[in-house]
């Protein structure tokens, strides 16, 4: 299996494809397999790679603080390690939240960004729930938690078998990580991250907007939006297609403002 060891640390990833590259970042609870449809789409003309952040899928899972800054870095780093030149870089929910801080953090790595149902400037009110979650996923009944938060968010309201699936891969990970995980996803400064990043941004919403997107715009003005139709939070899962052609036009805008 392929794995970069960083500072003791092994880091997972999966890689497909030739020709201008992308990376791919899964959410919280997730792994690179999350992002399955996309790397099936687009290693067909471009190198594709998908990676579990650590305390994630196969990457390793020790005791420590999990912050989005500390997979951004990871992420940069990566991407360095793989020789991956001015990538996309494409994150679903705390993943978009990493590929922004490392568009932030490290504005000459990505050629553009695709933040996918991310809370960016989230709305008081879903940044107060999240805060519950961060302060629940702390005690013995953390999974209960995770199954009553993500329930109305995870989508495939046709298939419940998928649903209860990923659900289940969700509270099969490590409490030590979540916990950690959410509580510095609430801390994490999304308006300072955004308002750094100077790379073309493509923002998916699901239907909910989990930011604002108004003073998303205009921290960031150079900020792009979409919608998809018919899917949950996971709508890189349920409706990939729209979300493969999103992606595809964006980068085409991308590549002609170059």
């Amino acid at each position: 299996m392929p794995h970069l060891e960083r500072d003791g640390v092994g880091l997972f990833y999966l890689e497909a494809g030739q020709g201008e590259p992308y990376l791919f970042g899964h959410g919280a609870m997730n792994d690179h397999s999350w992002f399955a449809p996309q790397m099936d789409h687009f290693s067909r003309a471009h190198r594709s790679v998908a990676v579990d952040f650590r305390g994630h899928g196969k990457s390793d899972k020790p005791h420590q603080d999990y912050t989005i800054e500390g997979f951004a870095d990871d992420l940069s780093w990566m991407a360095h390690q793989l020789g991956l030149e001015k990538p996309v870089v494409v994150g679903h929910s705390m993943g978009g939240a990493a590929c922004l801080q490392l568009a932030a953090s490290y504005p000459d790595l990505p050629a553009a960004v695709v933040v996918l149902d991310s809370p960016v400037v989230p709305p008081a009110a879903f940044g107060s729930a999240m805060g519950q979650l961060a302060q629940a996923v702390q005690s013995p009944g953390y999974q209960e938690a995770i199954r009553q938060f993500m329930s109305p968010f995870v989508g495939f309201q046709d298939d419940p078998g998928r649903a209860a699936q990923m659900i289940g891969e969700m509270v099969a990970v490590p409490q030590h990580v979540t916990a950690s995980v959410l509580h510095n996803y609430v801390r994490w400064d999304s308006a300072a991250a955004a308002a750094a990043v100077k790379a073309p941004v493509l923002y998916v919403s699901s239907g909910p907007w989990f930011t604002e997107v108004d003073r998303f715009r205009q921290l960031t003005p150079q900020l792009v939006t979409g919608q998809t139709v018919g899917s949950g939070h996971y709508h890189q899962l349920e409706v990939p297609d729209q979300i493969n052609a999103m992606i595809d036009r964006f980068s085409v805008m991308v590549a002609q403002m170059a």
